[in-house]
Protein backbone atom coordinates (compact mmCIF):
# COMPACT_ATOMS: atom_id res chain seq x y z
CA UNK A 1 0.00 0.00 0.00
CA UNK A 2 2.48 2.20 1.15
CA UNK A 3 4.35 1.51 -2.21
CA UNK A 4 1.47 1.96 -4.51
CA UNK A 5 1.04 5.32 -2.46
CA UNK A 6 4.61 6.62 -3.42
CA UNK A 7 4.50 5.39 -6.85
CA UNK A 8 1.22 7.74 -7.05
CA UNK A 9 2.75 10.64 -5.73
CA UNK A 10 6.08 10.41 -7.73
CA UNK A 11 3.62 10.25 -11.03
CA UNK A 12 1.36 13.25 -9.77
CA UNK A 13 4.53 15.47 -9.16
CA UNK A 14 5.97 14.16 -12.89
CA UNK A 15 2.69 15.32 -14.02
CA UNK A 16 2.83 18.25 -12.31
CA UNK A 17 6.36 19.76 -13.43
CA UNK A 18 5.51 18.62 -16.66
CA UNK A 19 2.47 20.90 -16.70
CA UNK A 20 4.40 23.76 -15.33
CA UNK A 21 7.20 23.48 -18.01
CA UNK A 22 4.85 22.99 -20.92
CA UNK A 23 2.61 26.38 -19.52
CA UNK A 24 6.30 28.14 -19.01
CA UNK A 25 7.95 27.41 -21.97
CA UNK A 26 5.79 29.88 -24.70
CA UNK A 27 7.16 32.73 -22.08
CA UNK A 28 11.25 31.31 -21.94
CA UNK A 29 11.31 31.03 -25.51
CA UNK A 30 9.65 34.92 -26.10
CA UNK A 31 12.23 35.58 -23.60
CA UNK A 32 15.11 34.06 -25.58
CA UNK A 33 13.96 35.62 -28.35
CA UNK A 34 13.65 38.83 -26.94
CA UNK A 35 16.74 38.63 -25.08
CA UNK A 36 18.37 37.29 -28.62
CA UNK A 37 17.06 40.35 -30.78
CA UNK A 38 18.03 43.31 -28.16
CA UNK A 39 21.79 41.89 -28.92
CA UNK A 40 21.35 41.73 -31.95
CA UNK A 41 20.36 45.30 -32.07
CA UNK A 42 22.54 46.56 -29.45
CA UNK A 43 25.75 44.60 -31.52
CA UNK A 44 24.27 46.56 -34.92
CA UNK A 45 24.36 49.49 -33.26
CA UNK A 46 28.08 49.14 -32.14
CA UNK A 47 28.97 48.30 -35.82
CA UNK A 48 27.11 51.24 -37.40
CA UNK A 49 29.07 53.58 -34.71
CA UNK A 50 32.18 52.10 -35.91
CA UNK A 51 31.64 53.04 -39.46
CA UNK A 52 30.24 56.85 -38.47
CA UNK A 53 33.43 57.17 -36.54
CA UNK A 54 35.74 56.41 -39.01
CA UNK A 55 33.86 58.86 -41.11
CA UNK A 56 33.87 61.20 -38.39
CA UNK A 57 37.90 61.12 -38.33
CA UNK A 58 38.47 61.59 -41.64
CA UNK A 59 36.31 64.43 -41.69
CA UNK A 60 38.09 65.64 -39.21
CA UNK A 61 41.32 65.62 -40.93
CA UNK A 62 40.07 66.93 -43.81
CA UNK A 63 41.50 70.65 -43.21
CA UNK A 64 44.75 69.16 -42.62
CA UNK A 65 44.73 67.07 -45.76
CA UNK A 66 44.17 70.12 -47.57
CA UNK A 67 46.49 72.44 -46.16
CA UNK A 68 49.26 69.96 -46.78
CA UNK A 69 48.15 69.46 -50.80
CA UNK A 70 48.54 73.15 -51.01
CA UNK A 71 51.57 73.55 -49.61
CA UNK A 72 52.94 71.01 -52.12
CA UNK A 73 51.38 72.89 -55.03
CA UNK A 74 52.52 76.41 -54.01
CA UNK A 75 55.61 74.60 -54.15
CA UNK A 76 55.33 72.67 -57.32
CA UNK A 77 56.15 69.69 -55.99
CA UNK A 78 53.04 67.87 -58.30
CA UNK A 79 54.85 64.45 -57.73
CA UNK A 80 54.50 64.51 -54.14
CA UNK A 81 50.89 66.46 -54.43
CA UNK A 82 50.30 63.11 -56.59
CA UNK A 83 51.85 60.37 -54.10
CA UNK A 84 49.42 62.10 -51.52
CA UNK A 85 46.41 62.27 -53.23
CA UNK A 86 46.66 58.41 -54.04
CA UNK A 87 47.35 57.88 -50.22
CA UNK A 88 44.22 59.30 -49.26
CA UNK A 89 42.22 58.03 -52.05
CA UNK A 90 43.11 54.63 -50.29
CA UNK A 91 42.52 55.55 -46.82
CA UNK A 92 38.77 57.04 -47.80
CA UNK A 93 38.31 53.55 -49.72
CA UNK A 94 38.35 52.21 -46.29
CA UNK A 95 35.53 54.65 -45.01
CA UNK A 96 33.24 54.52 -47.84
CA UNK A 97 30.51 52.19 -48.18
CA UNK A 98 32.54 48.83 -48.52
CA UNK A 99 29.77 47.19 -50.63
CA UNK A 100 26.32 48.22 -52.65
CA UNK A 101 23.99 45.51 -53.61
CA UNK A 102 21.40 47.41 -54.67
CA UNK A 103 19.01 47.09 -51.97
CA UNK A 104 19.38 49.42 -48.82
CA UNK A 105 18.63 47.01 -45.90
CA UNK A 106 21.04 44.45 -47.23
CA UNK A 107 24.10 47.36 -47.50
CA UNK A 108 23.40 48.24 -43.71
CA UNK A 109 23.81 45.01 -42.34
CA UNK A 110 26.71 43.58 -44.89
CA UNK A 111 28.67 46.87 -44.73
CA UNK A 112 28.84 46.83 -40.92
CA UNK A 113 29.88 43.28 -40.81
CA UNK A 114 32.37 44.20 -43.45
CA UNK A 115 34.03 46.88 -41.03
CA UNK A 116 34.35 45.07 -38.42
CA UNK A 117 35.60 42.16 -40.41
CA UNK A 118 38.73 44.37 -41.34
CA UNK A 119 38.99 45.90 -38.42
CA UNK A 120 39.88 42.25 -37.42
CA UNK A 121 42.63 42.02 -39.97
CA UNK A 122 40.83 39.18 -41.99
CA UNK A 123 40.99 39.42 -45.77
CA UNK A 124 37.67 39.61 -47.26
CA UNK A 125 36.36 38.77 -51.15
CA UNK A 126 32.61 40.17 -51.04
CA UNK A 127 30.42 40.14 -54.43
CA UNK A 128 26.44 40.74 -53.45
CA UNK A 129 24.12 41.80 -55.96
CA UNK A 130 20.43 41.84 -54.77
CA UNK A 131 16.89 43.49 -55.88
CA UNK A 132 15.88 46.57 -54.39
CA UNK A 133 13.05 45.04 -52.90
CA UNK A 134 12.10 41.36 -51.89
CA UNK A 135 9.97 39.47 -49.89
CA UNK A 136 12.00 38.76 -47.19
CA UNK A 137 11.50 40.60 -44.32
CA UNK A 138 14.37 43.25 -43.06
CA UNK A 139 14.20 41.57 -39.62
CA UNK A 140 14.80 38.05 -41.08
CA UNK A 141 17.23 39.26 -43.76
CA UNK A 142 19.72 41.03 -41.09
CA UNK A 143 19.36 37.88 -38.34
CA UNK A 144 20.41 35.58 -41.14
CA UNK A 145 23.07 37.49 -42.54
CA UNK A 146 24.26 38.94 -39.28
CA UNK A 147 24.72 35.88 -37.50
CA UNK A 148 26.41 34.18 -40.83
CA UNK A 149 28.77 37.03 -40.89
CA UNK A 150 29.23 36.69 -36.76
CA UNK A 151 29.88 32.82 -36.85
CA UNK A 152 32.32 33.31 -39.86
CA UNK A 153 34.59 36.29 -38.03
CA UNK A 154 34.65 34.57 -34.65
CA UNK A 155 36.08 31.21 -36.37
CA UNK A 156 38.67 33.60 -38.16
CA UNK A 157 39.78 35.44 -35.36
CA UNK A 158 41.36 31.85 -33.50
CA UNK A 159 43.69 31.68 -36.43
CA UNK A 160 46.99 33.57 -37.14
CA UNK A 161 46.22 37.07 -39.09
CA UNK A 162 47.39 35.18 -42.55
CA UNK A 163 45.12 32.12 -42.24
CA UNK A 164 42.15 34.18 -41.99
CA UNK A 165 39.71 35.00 -44.65
CA UNK A 166 36.00 35.00 -45.09
CA UNK A 167 34.07 34.73 -49.09
CA UNK A 168 31.00 35.80 -49.63
CA UNK A 169 28.86 35.64 -52.62
CA UNK A 170 25.22 36.79 -53.03
CA UNK A 171 22.72 36.71 -55.86
CA UNK A 172 19.99 36.06 -57.52
CA UNK A 173 19.69 32.56 -59.03
CA UNK A 174 16.41 31.21 -60.64
CA UNK A 175 14.01 33.61 -58.61
CA UNK A 176 15.79 32.89 -55.63
CA UNK A 177 18.21 34.51 -52.92
CA UNK A 178 21.40 32.71 -52.64
CA UNK A 179 23.89 33.32 -49.71
CA UNK A 180 26.99 31.94 -49.77
CA UNK A 181 29.40 33.14 -46.99
CA UNK A 182 32.97 30.76 -46.69
CA UNK A 183 35.91 30.88 -44.13
CA UNK A 184 39.28 29.54 -42.67
CA UNK A 185 38.64 28.07 -39.36
CA UNK A 186 40.99 26.11 -36.58
CA UNK A 187 40.81 22.49 -37.29
CA UNK A 188 37.59 20.57 -38.22
CA UNK A 189 34.32 21.63 -37.24
CA UNK A 190 31.93 19.64 -34.51
CA UNK A 191 29.30 17.53 -35.48
CA UNK A 192 26.39 15.65 -34.08
CA UNK A 193 24.91 13.65 -37.04
CA UNK A 194 24.12 15.83 -39.38
CA UNK A 195 24.13 18.91 -37.09
CA UNK A 196 27.00 21.26 -36.70
CA UNK A 197 27.43 22.59 -32.99
CA UNK A 198 29.00 25.81 -32.20
CA UNK A 199 31.91 25.82 -29.99
CA UNK A 200 29.84 28.71 -27.70
CA UNK A 201 27.01 27.50 -25.96
CA UNK A 202 23.80 30.20 -24.44
CA UNK A 203 23.31 32.86 -27.92
CA UNK A 204 25.90 31.59 -30.42
CA UNK A 205 24.08 28.29 -30.50
CA UNK A 206 20.67 30.47 -30.30
CA UNK A 207 21.59 31.81 -33.80
CA UNK A 208 22.56 29.10 -35.15
CA UNK A 209 19.13 27.67 -34.73
CA UNK A 210 17.81 31.02 -35.80
CA UNK A 211 19.20 30.90 -38.69
CA UNK A 212 17.50 27.21 -39.15
CA UNK A 213 14.30 28.38 -38.36
CA UNK A 214 14.48 31.31 -40.59
CA UNK A 215 15.29 28.86 -44.26
CA UNK A 216 12.57 26.89 -43.02
CA UNK A 217 10.10 29.81 -42.44
CA UNK A 218 10.79 30.88 -45.90
CA UNK A 219 10.76 26.73 -47.45
CA UNK A 220 14.42 27.46 -48.04
CA UNK A 221 17.92 25.49 -48.75
CA UNK A 222 20.30 25.27 -45.87
CA UNK A 223 23.39 23.32 -46.36
CA UNK A 224 26.45 23.42 -44.13
CA UNK A 225 30.10 22.08 -45.83
CA UNK A 226 33.18 21.26 -43.61
CA UNK A 227 36.54 20.52 -44.48
CA UNK A 228 39.53 20.95 -42.33
CA UNK A 229 40.35 24.64 -42.29
CA UNK A 230 37.45 25.40 -43.70
CA UNK A 231 33.46 25.95 -43.05
CA UNK A 232 30.96 27.20 -45.63
CA UNK A 233 27.44 27.47 -45.55
CA UNK A 234 25.04 27.88 -48.51
CA UNK A 235 21.48 29.66 -48.13
CA UNK A 236 18.40 29.02 -50.93
CA UNK A 237 15.40 31.07 -50.13
CA UNK A 238 12.18 31.49 -52.86
CA UNK A 239 11.39 35.05 -53.62
CA UNK A 240 8.05 35.92 -54.29
CA UNK A 241 7.39 38.95 -56.85
CA UNK A 242 6.06 42.00 -55.29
Amino acid sequence: MTWQIGIGTLLLLVVINLMLWILALPRYVTHRISRFQNELVNRHYDEVDTMYRRMRGWRHDYHNHIQTLTAYLSMAQYDEALTYLELLTEDLAKVDTVLRTGNVKVDAILNSKLALIQERNINVDATAIVPKEISISDIDLSVLIGNLMDNAMEACVKLPEEERFIRVYIDVIKKQLYISVTNSMDGMAKRRGNHFLSDKQGNHGFGLLRIDDIVAKHGGYLNRKAEDGVFATEVMLPLVEL
